[in-house]
């Protein structure tokens, strides 16, 4: 049985923004272990001209969210960036995924060769295929977003290693 779209994106969201929520508590944790404010992990990026972490949760977050509901046929839910604390964002990604929860399977099953528009930021709109939307800007988006998030914590000094980003995966041990 072939993969379907929303095997493809429903699940791989949810992990995925599940796993960030846990490397957040760690950050968290580890700010708390050494006696700074978490705030300042938040306000970190890895350089001048790439977003910090609150923005690259927020971005990650939208991407999951807004793409998903793209491939339902429906308008995506807004979220404001107001987002200051950790536990903010972990409420975010939790809203994120209770919205996914929210969304028709059949309906994203449906969108593989139907045609989506998005805004691509400046005015910009792009157009492409369900399918080619999914894998070739959705996923690569959500997944820069999500490893950048991870890699700001990791660089600084959170202990997570890639188990903590794959998540909850189910793994059959041979």
């Amino acid at each position: 049985m072939p993969l379907s779209m929303s095997q493809a994106s429903i699940p791989v969201f949810e992990i995925g923004l599940s796993a960030l929520s846990a490397v957040l508590d760690k950050g968290e944790a580890y700010a708390a272990a050494k006696k700074f404010d978490p705030a300042v992990l938040l306000r970190t990026r890895l350089a001048p001209d790439m977003f910090d972490l609150t923005r690259q949760v927020q971005v990650a977050t939208d991407q999951a969210r807004r793409g998903a509901a793209r491939l339902a046929g429906v308008e995506p839910t807004a979220f404001e960036d107001t987002e200051t604390t950790i536990a903010q964002l972990k409420t975010r990604l939790a809203k994120t995924i209770e919205n996914l929860k929210t969304l028709d399977p059949k309906a994203i099953d449906a969108s593989a060769d139907r045609e989506i528009v998005f805004p691509l930021g400046g005015g910009k709109t792009g157009q492409m295929k369900g399918a080619d939307y999914l894998n070739h800007f959705v996923l690569p988006n959500y997944y820069f977003h999500l490893t950048t998030a991870y890699d700001i914590l990791r660089h600084c000094g959170v202990e997570i290693g890639k188990r903590d980003f794959i998540g909850a995966i189910a793994v059959k041990v041979l």
